[in-house]
Parts: structure tokens; C-alpha cells; sequence
């Protein structure tokens, strides 16, 4: 596709301190941007990464039509961009844009724009152990209109930035039993911005309380383990690994879907079922509970270190001792620089 390219006239990656990198804080030159009108995508550019101009009748500031995907790019020891399953983030986005009644996004627009961007932009890649570079597309309707009903037009933009790791040192977590985040019949699978809104006041007190984030559980009887504030969630029970299963309430994580890959590639035990907060408790004071940990693509693997529940902490086993997650967490690093075989036809070079 024909991309219009501005270039940015000096690059800002001299002001970057790459020691103090906050996840979120910082963005990379340039973005790529394409405009929805008329029952189709046009307009793409790559621009310098600037502000953009709203109307205040912009109705995705009224009716919240909103959605967004986050992925990473790496950097191998030829000095390549490896792009970690970036379809998969396609077919999920198109997947939200279903649900908010939002346009369908192209392969071609996405994935030229994406490649484009990252070919400029690869030297904000670090190939530091542990860094690499954010990708956030996201999506919003642009018509002027105070009417109730789906945009006809629609922005899409994707915007990089470098990022170490999301968490420094394992989490503290509180099983939340009376806000929900989704239900069935609601958004909880899509990716949009109203699922995160949602969800800031219930985790603030929790960080009041001194968690750094939530266990969600079932909207109807705060009974069964759903996902965390920014990962789903894995328990390894015995020598079973057991997880929530993505259904209309759980985001449907690509690097949940990875681990799953591997731990079944790897021949251990697995089970995609309910998980009931009961069965965790007992676990835990029954010694049984070796691991939990959460998967995103922001953190990749966070430890769980303790688990709140009705007013007590509940500490899980010294990470010293957990060997699957660390296994998987090698695994996956090791795949997306570049350093083993890509066996499952996950990476995208650029």
C-alpha cells in the first residue's frame, strides 16, 4: 500500500535514559495513522508523533467506541526486528472492533503500517536483556455527532515507545469479591478502553491497601478466579498447570495462548477450567500450590508473591523454587530474540 512517509527532522532517542525507563512514559518518533471514511481505509501516513486535534463532539468521548492492542518488538544479535505474533493482535483487535460495533481493520493497512513504522523507528529497539519496544494500535471513532448509534468513521493509529519491565518484583494481589470487571453477555473479551476504566477505582483501593494489583473473579458469585488487572492468571497445582478459560468474560490473551503452546508442546499437564478461590486457598495451606504467576504482554511473567483474601495474605512458595515459570519465561525470551527456533511460526521479521 502507498504509506506516506514525513519523517521526523532530528530524532528525540538522545533524550532517552534508557536506566530509567517508566513503561508508558515515552514514545518513539514517528506513528502511524489511517482514517476510516466512507466504508474503507485511507489517508495512511507516517507522521513525526505529535498531538492530534478533537472536536468536542467527538463521539468516542460520549459513547466510549474505543479499542487498542499491545505488542512488542525485539531485537536479534543481527541487529533485527522481531515482531511477536503481531496477527494474532490483529484478529483480536478485529474481534473488539465486532463487539463495539467499530470498522474492520485490513492485513494490509495494519501490517504495512506496522512494518513501515518499525523499519523507521528499530533504533529505539533496545537489545538490552529484558527491554524492547511497546506497539500500541489503537482505534477510535471520529464523527462529530451526539446521536446514539455507531461512527461512521473511525482513526487508527499505531505508536511505539521503549519499555523495560512492566513489574520490578512480584506482586502482591487481592481477590476482589464485591466490583466486577465484565460479565457474561459483556466487552470482557475486547480490548477496549470502557474494560479498563471500569476497573481503576476497584484496583485503587486495592493499592490503598498495599496491592499492586486484582484478582478478578465472576460477576455472579465472586466464586471462580477470572483474570488480573493487566494479565490472566496461571496456577500450578501439584504438576498441573491450571488456568481460567478465555471465554466472553476473560481477555483472550496471546501470551496466555503462547504458554499454553508451550507447556503443551512440552508434554505437562494442563487444564483450561474454572478455578474456583476455594480451591486455590486450599492449596496453599496444603502445601500443594507450587506457582502462580500472571502472562501479558506488557509483563510476560509476573510472580505472584502473595494472594489477599477476606482480610488475610495468604504467601505463596519462594520464587527461588519456581522452575516452570522461569522455564517458560526463558522459553518465550529466548524465542523472541532470536536465539532459538521459532518452531512455531510466531515471529515477524522486519
Amino acid at each position: 500500500m502507498k504509506i506516506d512517509v514525513q519523517k521526523i527532522a532530528k530524532s528525540r532517542i538522545s533524550e532517552l535514559n534508557f536506566d530509567n525507563l517508566l513503561f508508558g512514559k515515552n514514545f518513539s518518533d514517528h506513528m502511524f495513522v489511517a482514517d476510516y471514511k466512507d466504508g474503507k481505509w485511507g489517508n495512511l501516513k507516517i507522521q513525526p508523533f505529535q498531538h492530534i486535534s478533537l472536536s468536542p463532539g467527538n463521539s468516542a468521548l460520549h459513547y466510549g467506541q474505543s479499542i487498542f492492542e499491545g505488542l512488542k518488538a525485539y531485537k536479534n544479535n543481527k541487529g533485527e526486528a522481531l515482531i511477536f505474533r503481531p496477527l494474532e493482535n490483529l484478529k483480536r483487535m478485529n474481534k473488539s472492533a465486532e463487539r463495539m460495533c467499530m470498522a474492520q481493520l485490513t492485513e494490509e493497512v495494519f501490517m504495512s503500517g506496522l512494518k513501515e513504522l518499525i523499519t523507521l523507528d528499530k533504533q529505539w529497539i533496545s537489545d538490552r536483556p529484558g527491554y524492547s519496544l511497546y506497539i500500541r494500535p489503537l482505534m477510535f471513532a471520529t464523527d462529530e455527532f451526539l446521536g446514539v448509534r455507531p461512527s461512521e468513521t473511525y482513526k487508527f493509529i499505531i505508536m511505539t515507545g521503549p519499555a523495560a519491565a512492566y513489574y520490578s518484583e512480584p506482586v502482591k494481589v487481592k481477590v476482589e469479591t464485591y466490583y466486577s470487571r465484565s460479565m457474561v453477555g459483556g466487552t470482557g473479551f475486547a480490548k477496549t478502553a470502557g474494560n479498563y476504566a471500569g476497573s481503576l477505582y476497584p484496583a485503587k483501593l486495592a493499592y490503598n491497601e498495599g496491592y499492586h494489583q486484582l484478582l478478578w473473579t465472576d460477576a455472579k458469585e465472586h466464586k471462580y478466579f477470572e483474570e488480573s488487572g493487566t494479565m490472566n492468571v496461571m496456577f500450578l497445582v501439584g504438576d498441573t498447570l491450571i488456568t481460567p478459560p478465555a471465554a466472553d468474560t476473560i481477555l483472550k490473551g496471546i501470551t496466555r495462548d503462547s504458554v499454553l503452546t508451550l507447556v503443551r508442546d512440552w508434554g505437562i499437564k494442563l487444564e483450561e477450567r474454572r478455578v474456583s478461590v476455594e480451591e486455590i486457598i486450599k492449596a496453599i495451606d496444603n502445601g500443594s500450590l507450587r506457582e502462580a504467576f500472571g502472562v501479558g504482554t506488557a509483563a510476560t511473567i509476573t510472580h505472584i508473591a502473595a494472594i489477599g483474601f477476606n482480610g488475610k495474605d495468604y504467601v505463596l512458595p519462594d520464587i527461588k523454587t519456581r522452575e516452570l515459570s522461569g522455564k517458560i519465561l526463558k522459553s518465550l525470551d529466548e524465542l523472541k530474540t532470536g536465539k532459538s527456533e521459532d518452531k512455531f511460526n510466531w515471529i515477524y521479521k522486519v
